[in-house]
């Protein structure tokens, strides 16, 4: 971390109430250190919009493996995309659903691009990509 520098903020006294009960929730010791995180994850989030940026994601999965071909499909893509997948967890969920975790990295475009195709593939019930950062830069 660099410098410390101090600033103040004007904030309302009903959205302050707020805000201490949500980091009191979360285990923050402090206010500063929870500013700290919400300007990162802005910057994160701003970061992760340039196709060319490197990120981290998780791509979440939630499916019926009844679905013909449905398994072997997801697998296919994976395999077409295997230098920006760098793990899977495979969960099953019940006799009928199945969830699947993918680790992806590389430019934040081509992650977007794969975690599309997956999660259009029909029989995918559910899905959510969540992107970060490799920590450059921060």
């Amino acid at each position: 971390m660099g410098r410390l520098s101090r600033i103040g903020v004007a904030i309302d006294s009903d959205l302050l109430r707020k805000f201490d009960a949500l980091i009191h929730r979360r285990g923050y010791t402090n206010r500063s250190e929870a500013f700290r995180d919400l300007i990162r994850s802005e910057l994160i989030g701003e970061t992760a919009q340039s196709p060319e940026s490197p990120v981290v994601a998780t791509l979440t999965l939630v499916y019926d493996h009844h679905v013909r071909m449905l398994a072997d499909k997801l697998t296919d893509l994976q395999h077409e995309h295997y230098p920006n997948i760098l793990s899977t967890l495979h969960v099953h969920l019940d006799p009928d659903h199945c969830l699947e975790v993918l680790v992806l990295k590389g430019k934040a475009g081509a992650v977007r691009k794969i975690a599309d195709r997956l999660l259009a593939t029909k029989g995918v019930k559910h899905g959510r990509l969540t992107i970060t950062t490799t920590g450059e830069g921060l």
